[in-house]
């Protein structure tokens, strides 16, 4: 390998050119080059971040020793497949796959390569959630809102591979349990997807989540709260702030009194973050934050709140 990683870009539309602006800019990174169907888009932006375009993601191959694939989901495995056949490493955006079976395919590929697979479940870079993650020990129950207007990009997918699939892999990171029920209700508003949906999760360690996303609504909410014996914590995603709620012993009173505490967290950008974190394993050769296996995780209770709420529209 090169003194500086050689890293390439497969889809360069909205969130792709992100990925390679920040490449562009890593000091231990060379951007070799960016590939898109759009012969265009890939010029443009290969000429922002000074490399080359490509039309074909497989015109990297031999160029690159890992590669970033910001494709719509339905197209993972087949631009996936090749890089990681040829051992290149991989940043995946999430969810991981359009099916079970699929994301099952990517990982085993990436296994049986040896390849680090990173998953882009970017909220995980959030400096919130990794100072929330920090703070929680036992929660018992936890509540989550991701809400916002309707954006027309991403409605190849439902709103629960777009957004709840956050929230989703968020918990699972919390509560580390199987889970035990799943009940979701959701519906169609704007797409032939279902854009409104929320879900209650159960698990065996007696743990219950609540979650609701919505790509149609009118103001914009992402928020997380968990609670835990004697301790509250609530993230504001957007504000970036926690908030902590406990009850403190009061000197004569029969009952405490309950405090509440801001805690400001120091913003980061997590796209930059997660770009980081994954040169990172690859030139160190650790495990990710969200390796495929995490992902494939997400995208299984995804599908399985999917099935839920089709079965209830269906009925």
């Amino acid at each position: 390998m090169s003194e500086k990683l050689r890293v390439g870009v497969v889809g360069v539309g909205y969130l792709g050119r992100f990925h390679a602006l920040i490449y562009s800019r890593m000091s231990n990174v060379e951007l070799v080059g960016v590939a898109d169907i759009n012969r265009d888009v890939a010029r443009s932006v290969a000429e922002e971040c000074g490399c080359e375009a490509f039309e074909l993601g497989k015109d990297l191959l031999g160029k690159v020793d890992a590669v970033s694939i910001v494709v719509p989901t339905t197209h993972h495995l087949d631009e996936a497949q090749p890089f990681l056949e040829n051992g290149v490493h991989m940043l995946l955006e999430k969810p991981i796959a359009a099916t079970v079976e699929e994301g099952r395919e990517i990982v085993r590929l990436a296994e049986e390569a040896g390849v680090v697979l990173q998953v882009g479940h970017l909220e995980r870079f959030n400096a919130g959630v990794m100072a929330l993650a920090d703070r929680i020990v036992r929660p018992r129950f936890i509540e989550a809102h991701r809400m916002g207007g309707f954006v027309a990009r991403a409605t190849d997918v439902d709103v629960v591979s777009d957004l709840m699939i956050h929230d989703i892999d968020i918990i699972l990171s919390l509560v580390k349990s199987e889970i035990t029920s799943i009940s979701a209700v959701g519906t169609p508003v704007l797409t032939a997807h279902v854009d409104i949906a929320n879900v209650r999760l159960e698990f065996a360690n007696g743990t219950v989540a609540n979650v609701i996303a919505s790509r149609v609504s009118e103001k914009q909410t992402r928020r997380i709260r968990v609670f835990e014996e004697n301790r509250y914590e609530s993230l504001d995603f957007i504000a970036q702030r926690i908030e902590t709620a406990y009850p403190k012993s009061k000197p004569g009173e029969e009952w405490p009194e309950v405090v509440v505490e801001q805690l400001e967290v120091e913003p980061v950008k997590p796209l930059d973050a997660e770009l980081a974190a994954f040169v990172d394993c690859v030139n160190e050769g650790i495990k990710p934050l969200v390796d495929g296996h995490t992902g494939q995780e997400a995208l299984e209770v995804a599908m399985r709140v999917k099935a839920e709420i089709m079965g209830r529209l269906d009925a």
